[in-house]
């Protein structure tokens, strides 16, 4: 494609995932929010740490196991002292863990909301007529890559498919029905938009 306009998308997600927990004091499945504050019990030389949810309805509390019976001096100071102290982004990353909170609730409710970082990648062409949109998570998302797309853009997810159907819309990874599956890291995306009418709002609108 020639006048290739390349932005990196760093997509954020906005609402971590809730756990939904057999709630005793409600009396059934509830969500469970992440309270953003750790519990950390030392019994001799071991350590054990949980995250601290609370139901969204009575505000009981649910702990969720991120260090099991480990050795003091396998963990290094920096993350212990991150433990001890709520540290925000400790307590992120392990909040967006969906993988680990499957394993121990089977159940999550996610949220689709992201917010989205645009920045150009080296020197823009004069007369820009394509996309190259890289992709870049960080943590996982259930967004599905047209509703990205179509929300960011400004278009509708049909005209994303009838783009497709032409060629003019390609997704690096992911093979067959890219569109339709959840936003992945490293994907790119390549819009050829020299034919439609509207190229520099869709562009604008892309970060450039």
């Amino acid at each position: 494609m020639s006048g290739l306009l390349r932005i990196r998308w760093a997509i954020t997600p906005k609402t971590a995932p809730r756990p939904l927990i057999n709630c005793n004091r409600c009396g059934g499945t509830k969500p469970y929010q992440c309270s953003g504050k750790f519990r950390v019990n030392a019994n001799g030389k071991r350590i054990d740490a949980w995250l601290i949810y609370r139901c969204i309805d009575c505000d009981n509390s649910w702990n969720f196991g991120v260090l099991e019976r480990c050795n003091r001096r396998d963990i290094e100071p920096p993350l212990l002292q991150g433990f001890v102290s709520n540290d925000p982004a400790l307590a992120r990353r392990h909040a967006f863990d969906i993988v680990a909170l499957r394993s121990r609730t089977g159940h999550v409710e996610e949220f689709a909301e992201v917010a989205v970082d645009k920045r150009r990648l080296g020197d823009a062409p004069e007369t820009p007529s394509a996309l190259e949109l890289r992709l870049a998570l960080e943590t996982p998302t259930s967004l599905r890559l047209d509703r990205l797309l179509a929300g960011e853009l400004g278009i509708s997810r049909s005209r994303l498919q009838a783009l497709e159907e032409r060629r003019s819309l390609s997704v690096d990874s992911d093979g067959a029905k890219a569109l339709r599956k959840s936003v992945r890291t490293g994907t790119v995306v390549r819009i050829d938009l020299s034919s439609e009418p509207d190229r520099q709002a869709i562009m604008t609108a892309a970060g450039g």
